[in-house]
């Protein structure tokens, strides 16, 4: 007998919200197309980074709110695949991906609530502005990385080695960029940027995961 690869989606629902997903796309070109492309290639335009820095534009701004909405439903939406590829307990589901896609929404939502709440308690905003800045742009460009994947992993080919190598080099390409755009920062606050990863990047996600499942 032959292995069967385990079907992880529907076509209907998820073509539905990919396609949702392009006429966000849409509404954010005609926002600004400048900007919508800038952030794309965020990850490969230090200056882009700096410009928007910079400015200074608010998270609740029509353009970053949709942006928001984009890249939450395209993590939700890579986080179901994973889970469908390598969790053996996990039901593929609209169903689950809601659940995933609201536990997301919220884990990303109080995340920015607590940097910004701590940051102005502590008085240390304008040191750290840069830094979370740069972090939601290169998150925000590659969540555009993940959607080309994703299209390619439900239409092309269902393949979970492949899903799982270009989704860590993904994630490690921003990670690289990130370390590079703020270096002098983390290397000269070393032990506070491993705290603040612990605290608001390791601690929650497996908070998250513990409350799917």
């Amino acid at each position: 007998m032959h292995a069967l690869e385990r079907e992880i989606y529907s076509n209907t629902w998820i073509t539905i919200t990919l396609l949702f997903l392009l006429f966000l796309l849409a509404i954010l070109k005609s926002f600004n197309s400048t900007k919508l492309k800038g952030t794309v290639f965020a990850i490969f335009k230090k200056g882009f980074v700096d410009e928007e820095i910079e400015e200074n534009y608010s998270f609740f701004s029509g353009f970053n709110l949709i942006l928001f909405s984009f890249y939450t439903i395209v993590i939700s939406l890579v986080v179901y695949l994973f889970f469908g590829f390598f969790l053996n307990k996990f039901i593929p589901s609209f169903f689950s991906f809601t659940v995933i896609l609201l536990s997301v929404f919220c884990y990303l939502l109080a995340r920015w609530f607590l940097e910004y709440i701590l940051s102005a308690l502590l008085e240390i905003r304008n040191e750290v502005h840069p830094f979370l800045s740069s972090k939601s742009l290169l998150l925000s460009s590659i969540s555009f990385g993940f959607f080309i994947l994703i299209i390619f992993i439900v239409y092309a080919f269902n393949n979970k080695n492949v899903f799982l190598f270009m989704g860590i080099l993904l994630l490690f390409t921003r990670f690289l960029v990130f370390f590079t755009y703020n270096k002098k920062l983390i290397i000269s606050k070393l032990f506070y940027f491993i705290l603040y990863i612990c605290i608001f990047e390791l601690g929650p996600l497996f908070i998250l995961f513990k409350l799917i499942f």
